[in-house]
């Protein structure tokens, strides 16, 4: 059988579908492979100023407020995040557009002329066709998400300007570790001599500030450098020489959102020598900022709020966001719910155990897939071991409280549904107008429900 040659006008399901057969490994961390690629395209010393950000959770929204402000300030943008919901193009976006197929399989064939025989994983490719695109672009500002990690993740062959670590938690176990040090020890890695190196994690692991005093970085600590404070119409930031007032709440939901954008403002503080942001940007990009499947609520009745929690500190701060929303007394709250099986899955069921009435369990797509079956089994056993008292010592991030309307335990209903979508569907004819449905567990749970409800 002929093998199909690809080049710059084949198709983007064509090129991914060649991607994801390419490495043996779906992830392969390590710098070599895609250094030498990346020296052979020219695109490891790029111009224009470079954010990366990392960390366990708030990632995303990190880069979506960047994204926003930067675009009001009239800088040209290129952000480059994952994974994606459902379209891969939402991983490279150009001034706040998703770039379009034949941009991204132009630069495809360019890695795969390049390459030789070295082999690339699927995240490697994409980290490339990114910087590719950027560099075409000349654009004044890239904004970097780090996929897994840092310190041997494709996007630390940048060498950033300013590297933003958003908070630090267990996740990804089999490649990081098992306690938050060793986390922190690797993703601290992004940082870089002379830089600003900014954390906004409100109890951050020793080995950040050990790392960076090591390689000599500018590290700004939230509660140290930077620090937010505000009231029910507004907030305030301050840094280590400038103060923000009146700001806007961030359009973005969620516990942790002025956290993030504390963070954010800290990173333009200490880049204003390089990056002239005025007040009015930071207040235009505040409220444009949008991430699909993070503390989403869709209009309507029932409510439906939709998030990509998957690990138990993105857990406990939804758990905490229902916790702080309005809710007629006597309403259910319904989760369908579908989880990869190498994440916490007991933890995270746990932290939302007090929040909801009705489960819906559903299967993903993959072998990583847990079946409907086996959720639920993890999920009749996190009710038998009920909820936590306490959170770690060590943990950061939103604490396990006590909540209002707590659930009785022992009535908590469980279903099994064959999709998502159809978990989705069930969930929609047993909920009134005044419950909620609630879908989260991971970006392959979100995006179908999107889709059918013809949200992307």
């Amino acid at each position: 059988m002929t093998q199909l040659v690809l080049d710059e006008h084949s198709s983007l399901t064509q090129w991914l579908s060649h991607l994801e057969t390419l490495h043996p490994q779906e992830i392969d961390l390590g710098l070599d492979r895609i250094k030498a690629v990346a020296a052979r395209l020219h695109v490891v010393d790029l111009p224009g100023v470079k954010i990366v950000v990392g960390g366990t959770n708030g990632k995303g929204s990190t880069c979506a407020m960047l994204e926003a402000i930067l675009l009001a300030a009239g800088y040209k943008v290129g952000l480059y995040t994952s994974p994606h919901l459902l379209h891969y193009n939402e991983r490279i976006r150009l001034n706040g557009v998703n770039a379009d197929d034949a941009l991204i399989t132009r630069q495809f064939a360019r890695i795969e002329a390049a390459r030789g025989q070295i082999s690339l994983s699927y995240f490697e490719f994409s980290t490339l066709a990114a910087l590719l695109v950027f560099a075409e672009a000349n654009v004044d500002v890239m904004v970097l998400e780090v996929g897994l990690g840092g310190r041997l993740d494709a996007v630390n062959l940048v060498d950033a300007d300013c590297s933003i670590i958003t908070s630090v938690d267990i996740d990804h176990i089999e490649y990081l570790g098992n306690d938050r040090e060793q986390i922190a020890w690797e993703k601290a890695h992004i940082f870089r001599a002379g830089k600003p190196a900014i954390c906004s994690d409100p109890v951050p692991p020793v080995k950040i500030s050990e790392y960076a005093q090591q390689i000599g970085a500018d590290l700004w600590q939230f509660g140290v450098d930077f620090n937010y404070s505000g009231d029910a119409q507004q907030w305030g930031f301050a840094g280590r020489e400038q103060r923000r007032s009146a700001l806007a709440y961030p359009a973005l939901r969620g516990v942790n959102q002025l956290l993030n954008a504390s963070a954010v403002l800290a990173a333009l503080e200490a880049l204003r020598f390089q990056l002239v942001v005025p007040a009015s940007a930071i207040r235009e990009g505040l409220l444009r900022a949008v991430v699909p499947g993070r503390m989403q609520i869709l209009p309507g009745e029932p409510m439906v709020i939709l998030d990509v929690a998957h690990n138990p500190h993105a857990a406990g701060a939804l758990a905490q966001n229902l916790q702080q929303m309005p809710f007629s007394p006597g309403s259910k709250t319904i989760a369908v719910v579908g989880m990869f099986k190498d994440k916490d899955v007991k933890a995270v069921l746990q932290r939302l155990l007090p929040s909801v009435d009705l489960w819906i369990c559903a299967p993903l797509t993959g072998p990583r897939a847990l079946s409907a079956e086996q959720l639920a089994h993890a999920l009749h056993e996190a009710v038998d071991a009920g909820i936590p008292t306490a959170p770690a010592e060590n943990a950061s991030g939103p604490k396990v409280r006590p909540v209002l309307n707590q659930v009785d335990l022992t009535k908590i209903e469980i279903l099994t549904a064959d999709s998502m979508v159809q978990g989705f569907v069930k969930a929609q004819g047993l909920a009134t107008v005044n419950d909620r449905i609630l879908v989260f567990g991971s970006f392959f749970a979100v995006g179908p429900v999107l889709e059918h409800l013809g949200r992307l």
